[in-house]
């Protein structure tokens, strides 16, 4: 098998994964996952769908992270290894999708509006 590759979205974070058979290494932007997101609850977001598959040491993954804070990117990379999984047996899809992860999580940031302080809200109103 070769080299599998996924993108995975949230927010404003992109995970580019690319995942290899191997030990269950897991490296994001040249540092271990362990390292790079020192939260446990973070590392669970990440493991989930390794986890629920049961192949966290069947495959090397390698990650580019880009964007968003810690916990977009966390969830980003959640969407991707999953995509990745996805793609190397089709047989996980049901599996992963009634546990919610292929489902990518459309909510953004609303953009400010002019003549506001921020999205929606007003200035404070003064009847004199």
């Amino acid at each position: 098998m070769e080299v599998v590759n996924a993108i995975g979205r949230r927010k404003a974070a992109v995970a580019r994964v690319y995942v290899v058979p191997g030990k269950g290494n897991i490296v994001i932007n040249d540092r271990d996952y362990k390292e790079y997101f020192p939260s446990t609850v973070l590392q669970y977001i990440v493991e989930q769908p390794l986890q629920l598959l049961e192949v966290a040491q069947k495959y090397d993954i390698k990650v580019n992270l880009d964007g968003g804070g810690i916990k977009g990117q966390a969830e980003a990379l959640r969407l991707g290894i999953t995509r990745a999984l996805i793609k190397i047996d089709e047989e996980c899809k049901p599996k992963l999708k009634t546990a919610g992860f292929t489902t990518r999580d459309p909510r953004e940031v609303e953009r400010k509006k002019p003549g506001r302080p921020k999205a929606r809200k007003r200035f404070q109103f003064s009847k004199r």
